[in-house]
């Protein structure tokens, strides 16, 4: 089969992935980012809806203390909002009853993006050569040579595959998902393969919702939006709505495990009518609903990550290694970032330090 050759190959089109992609671009570098699925933006997911862009993904950067996101939206030329949190909050216990608490704005203050996270991907895209993005491109399996490696695209157990041939390539996916779907020739080392396994992917095993409406009723009444369940299906909520503007929105994450997440229509108007306990009768009204489960994402969750995950881990590159094979293959994923590892901050980070090494 013919063989196409490019100087580097990036595995994943993330932010992580796309930020590299950025970066070669404006060095005037060959490279080709191959993203599995049929979207670019990994964990990166806005949906659309009269002009409010609800972020299913991440959905918040902290200018204080994440430098490279602030530096990188000012750059593009996007505008970020603070986070509505003005009011007093929702709890509801174990038993169903709901209590109203005296609302804490977070710490450092946190910001949303005007058009939601997706247009940081696409903005960056905008100096990314359009053929040098390939969707539905799943990598199955690298292999090392005597000067670079082989990347084969498609299915392990369907034939037959594409090819490419390149000088370095950048995983930029999860390290776990990395582990669990490519097949490595020569074998990793069992350490290393341990240690990708270990590695939880951050979201993965999460399930996120938006919910929206013409009018910020919960506003009206004092409240900010921002809401915790003991009792579940709902978790933690926050509002989710426009700058200034319609539409207005709640939105947050389910508090029960992937395993209990099998029917999403009941899943949903059980979500629904939660809503209505905390907030009022009005948000049993949505003018349009959303949600993603992100642990039912192939291209993102594997079954190490269906247990949830309580507390966001302290990442590191995997084994203490930034790049494999003679700096061939260099991690560049944002669980592989030894600051802000998770975060958007994390992937930009991560993604700068794949590109500067050789």
């Amino acid at each position: 089969m013919p063989t196409e050759t490019v100087d580097t190959i990036i595995i994943g089109g993330g932010l992580s992935g796309i930020y590299a992609a950025y970066l070669l671009s404006q060095r005037n570098k060959s490279f080709v980012v191959l993203e599995a699925r049929e979207r670019i933006g990994g964990r990166i997911l806005s949906r659309e809806h009269q002009g409010l862009f609800s972020d299913l993904g991440p959905s918040w950067y902290w200018p204080e203390i994440h430098p490279k996101m602030a530096h990188l939206i000012q750059a593009l030329g996007l505008k970020g909002y603070r986070q509505f949190e003005e009011g007093m909050g929702r709890i509801q216990n174990p038993s169903g009853a709901v209590h109203t608490v005296r609302g804490y704005p977070m710490q450092p203050l946190c910001w949303r993006l005007s058009g939601g996270m997706m247009a940081l991907i696409t903005k960056l895209c905008e100096d990314i050569p359009e053929n040098a993005i390939r969707l539905n491109h799943p990598v199955c399996t690298i292999e090392k040579k005597s000067a670079g490696a082989l990347v084969s695209i498609g299915e392990l157990d369907k034939e037959p595959w594409t090819q490419l041939s390149t000088n370095k390539v950048i995983l930029a996916l999860p390290p776990r998902l990395a582990a669990a779907t490519i097949l490595f020739t020569p074998d990793l080392s069992h350490n290393l393969t341990q240690a990708m396994l270990r590695m939880g992917t951050w979201m993965a095993g999460h399930a996120k919702f938006c919910a929206l409406y013409e009018e910020p009723f919960w506003r009206q009444t004092g409240l900010s939006g921002h809401g915790f369940s003991e009792r579940g299906p709902l978790g933690e909520i926050h509002d989710g709505s426009n700058n200034g503007q319609g539409p207005y929105g709640l939105t947050g994450f389910v508090g029960i495990p992937a395993v209990q997440r099998n029917h999403q229509q009941h899943l949903t108007e059980a979500i629904i009518s939660q809503l209505a306990i905390i907030y009022g009768k009005p948000a049993a009204q949505p003018t349009a609903f959303f949600y993603q489960d992100w642990a039912r994402e192939r291209f993102t969750a594997t079954q190490f990550d269906q247990p949830p995950m309580y507390q966001h881990p302290i990442y590191h590159s995997p084994a203490g290694q930034t790049s494999i094979w003679d700096s061939t293959i260099h991690f560049a994923g944002t669980e592989t970032a030894t600051q802000h590892g998770g975060y958007l901050e994390g992937a930009l980070t991560a993604a700068e330090r794949a590109i500067m090494n050789p």
